[in-house]
């Protein structure tokens, strides 16, 4: 006789599921040391050693000509033409504007007729000085009346030459209603139209901006400077003498000027309303492509971190305590794992055609920082697994190499 059969409730049969599942992956060896089971992911890293590292420091400038000169009437009289193109391109010499020159004319012909009359005075009197200068000397007259002849005729002398005088500054004056550009250089806009009375030195008719070369003015804050002199006074960071530094220029599209300049003026006081010390570049701008009051940057190049450690960008993370990097440590079984280290980033740098921080504290010379595969680490502490050197993008920082390139760094 058949036994009967068993039928099992669906919970029993789920529980056995589960067992047989479970017995079959026992015989199964399970992936190594990742979270979750998985491998331990690839990283690269670079050990940093300290070096040279070339440091540029950025700053906001505004530009403004070498020389701004403000074009004034030098007479008074009424504007009766303008005589150059607003905002064009003028030199040294050129009129700008033209006064009523009538009333001008007329006092040069008076002076002039003052001078021919001065003139005729001294003819008349250096004859009665030689009539009488005989008969004095016969008795024939008093000594007394020659005398005065003779002064007469130094009298008439003296005149001449104050009439020449005014007749100077009667040509003077009628020149001055031609009003022309002290130096060579950009115009402005004109402030008086035509039919305006311009008063002597007084009224403003408009101004003329040398912008070749053209100044940069930018401005370095106190704490930096004092970070700057700490820096020199440690011997980590080393200066060009007599602020020999490279200048190059960005504009406001980020594109860089093609020619670069020089350090012109350094303040020594600081400015008591910005509490700031000013400096000036200077470049050359015979194209007049750069002109007064634009905004750019101003890279001076030329310095140098001694003894710095560095590490690429792309190793350098923000999290909610500030920057840190992954460097390489030891768990309690000996395997590697990714260790956060909170950093504090200095100026940035280039080495080896890759842009690097350059560190402040935080990091020890031999250090290992993760720099390539560190988005695959979920959490600090993670194990990991380190592929060959060889596989790193580029010389790693603090390579012999990385003190002889070229500067692309910024101040922070």
């Amino acid at each position: 006789m058949p036994a009967p059969a068993v039928q099992l409730s669906a919970p029993v049969l789920s529980v056995l599921l589960l067992v047989l599942v479970a017995a079959a992956g026992c015989g199964q060896q399970q992936p190594p040391g990742g979270m979750g089971g998985f491998p331990p992911p690839e990283v690269t890293t670079v050990s940093v050693q300290p070096a040279a590292f070339p440091v540029t420091f950025e700053y906001v400038g505004q530009t403004a000509g070498s020389k701004d000169a403000e074009v004034r009437a030098r007479v008074t009289g009424i504007v009766e033409k303008r005589l150059y193109q607003e905002g064009a391109a003028v030199r040294a010499g050129q009129p700008l504007f033209l006064l009523d020159a009538k009333p001008f004319e007329a006092q040069l012909a008076a002076a002039e007729a003052e001078l021919l009359r001065a003139r005729a005075q001294k003819t008349q009197a250096d004859r009665e000085a030689a009539r009488l200068r005989p008969l004095a000397e016969r008795k024939a007259i008093g000594q007394k009346e020659a005398d005065d002849a003779a002064s007469a005729a130094e009298f008439a002398t003296a005149a001449i030459k104050a009439a020449q005088a005014k007749l100077s500054e009667a040509k003077l004056n009628l020149a001055y209603t031609r009003v022309v550009a002290p130096i060579s250089g950009l115009s402005s806009r004109a402030q008086q139209s035509e039919g305006s009375l311009a008063n002597a030195n007084t009224t403003l008719l408009t101004t003329v901006s040398q912008v070749d070369p053209i100044w940069i003015l930018f401005n370095i804050s106190e704490n930096e400077q004092l970070r700057l002199n700490k820096a020199m006074a440690d011997g980590r960071l080393q200066l060009p003498r007599n602020n020999a530094f490279e200048v190059t220029v960005k504009l406001s599209d980020g594109s860089t000027f093609p020619r670069s300049g020089r350090i012109s003026f350094t303040d020594t006081r600081v400015n008591p309303q910005t509490g700031t010390y000013e400096m000036r570049a200077e470049i050359a701008n015979a194209d007049l492509a750069l002109k007064p009051g634009q905004f750019v940057r101003v890279a001076l190049k030329g310095a140098q971190r001694q003894g710095a450690l560095a590490v690429p960008q792309v190793a350098v993370l923000e999290g909610p305590q500030g920057k840190f990097v992954y460097v390489i440590g030891k768990d309690r079984d000996g395997q590697e794992i990714a260790e956060a280290r909170p950093v504090v980033v200095g100026d940035w740098s280039e080495s080896g055609g890759r842009n690097v921080w350059l560190i402040d504290s935080g990091l020890a010379a031999g250090d290992r920082v993760i720099v390539d595969g560190v988005a695959r680490i979920m959490m600090p502490n993670t194990p990991v697994r380190i592929t060959p050197a060889g596989d790193a993008s580029g010389p790693p920082p603090g390579a012999p190499a990385a003190a002889a390139a070229p500067a692309a760094a910024t101040s922070k």
